[in-house]
């Protein structure tokens, strides 16, 4: 007889980022009698990344992990975004959490990434999770209703299912599971960094806030990433063409090492003759930056396979976004949830189960995928007169947006109060 889901005893993953990490903390929660063991390609954890924004459906499913706690000990609860001109004056705030709390119980959470490994590494050691690095996958194969997964040392390991958590460029996708779905340039890429607040006499405190403003070439958003605001990250997200030659690594190499050595004098430039504290504060915040890193977005069309037999990939291995609704976490937490939950059904056929899986969470991460791609639109480059109308049109929104209350409508945060336990198989 055909082994189903409830007989899944090991399961591997591939990448030891959050995604993964989050999965088999979860899969180690809800199943003892699971095995999760981690693969990691990089030979040592990730310590690089800007903030990630975790909204209320990504926090409640922390909370449940136990990891809640921990996570608000290291980043901002930021319960607003404040939107200004360009000259600086304050255009108005748009409510991030009030809502989705009142909800859920959960509000809005900004945290380096570097944090976010440090609790989740924490929390796999604890849990006696191992975590292999150096180990890039080299083939993908299925026998006897086992997965076996051979590395380039020569070394392998066989499991009952495989789950791939490597991100976008996922060798798990690209291996096995749907070799013919590759990322796509968004047309966006950031440019961001970390600056600590004593190192500014304008601070101006940006307490509980995502600071945005739109300028004629993309979107600068400053906020606190630490409880006490003593860590400022910023980014600045615009247009950047594709290199000559594609998407070719050396092309991006050169085209981003372009964009970082001009990012400031395009930043300072864009501020430049503009009088008020918040835009010195700002000035000084872009001056005394030392580090810039470049990013370009892609995502992932939709349509793809999701899984191959016994292989799954979740996270943005499955459906990577643009990072504009802050829901990159939220996703991959969203999809460890159901995957767990699964686990427990009476589905006797994994093909089965699969599809019943992705049916749920493809609705789901469209949707989020749409609102993402319209939060985008402020960052393509305009006309200087397109900012000014922009700006007036935001401060009359924000304005009707106070007046008329909307915020207890839960305008802008009905998507984070959804409930991926709630769902049944």
């Amino acid at each position: 007889m055909a082994k189903g889901i409830k007989d899944i005893r090991k399961i591997v993953i591939v990448g030891a980022g959050p995604a993964g990490l989050l999965a088999a903390l979860c899969l180690r929660r809800t199943h003892e009698h699971i095995t999760p063991v981690l693969y990691e390609i990089r030979n040592a954890p990730g310590q690089t990344g800007g903030a990630l924004g975790i909204p209320a459906n990504g926090l409640k499913l922390l909370h449940k992990l136990g990891l809640y706690d921990d996570m608000v000990a290291k980043g901002a609860l930021t319960s607003s975004m404040a939107l200004h001109a360009l000259d600086g004056r304050s255009l108005g705030e748009l409510d991030l959490a009030a809502w989705s709390k009142k909800h859920t119980g959960f509000g809005y959470l900004r945290i380096l990434r570097t944090d976010i490994m440090k609790v989740l590494l924490t929390a796999a050691e604890q849990a006696r999770i191992p975590v292999h690095y150096g180990k890039a996958p080299t083939s993908i194969q299925e026998k006897d209703e086992q997965v076996i997964i051979k590395f380039p040392d020569g070394t392998s390991d066989t499991a009952d299912f495989l789950l791939g958590c490597d991100g976008i460029h996922s060798a798990v996708r690209s291996l096995y599971v749907d070799p013919d779905t590759t990322p796509e340039y968004t047309g966006i890429s950031n440019m961001f960094s970390v600056v600590p607040s004593a190192h500014l006499t304008h601070f101006c405190g940006v307490p509980n806030s995502l600071h945005a403003t739109i300028t004629p070439d993309g979107l600068f958003a400053l906020s606190p990433t630490s409880p006490t605001s003593d860590v400022l990250y910023w980014f600045f997200s615009r247009e950047v063409p594709l290199p000559e030659g594609g998407n070719a690594r050396h092309g991006w190499e050169a085209q981003g090492k372009k964009e970082v050595e001009s990012c400031k004098g395009n930043l300072l430039q864009l501020f430049e003759g503009e009088k008020s504290e918040w835009v010195d504060m700002l000035r000084e915040t872009i001056d005394r930056t030392e580090l810039i890193r470049f990013y370009p977005i892609y995502k992932l069309p939709t349509g793809g396979s999701w899984f191959k037999g016994r292989c799954l990939v979740i996270g943005d291995a499955a459906h990577a976004m643009p990072p504009h609704a802050s829901q990159g976490i939220s996703m991959a937490l969203e999809d460890a949830f159901l995957f767990s939950k699964l686990l427990q059904s009476e589905a006797p056929v994994i093909e089965e189960a699969m599809v019943a899986y992705v049916k749920k969470r493809t609705i789901r991460t469209e949707e989020i995928l749409r609102t993402a791609e319209r939060n985008g639109g402020v960052r393509r480059k305009k006309a200087p007169w397109r900012t000014r109308a922009d700006e007036a049109a935001i401060s009359c929104m924000l304005w009707v947006y106070r007046v008329a209350g909307l915020d207890r409508l839960g305008y802008g945060q009905k998507f984070a109060t959804y409930d991926v336990e709630a769902e049944e198989f």
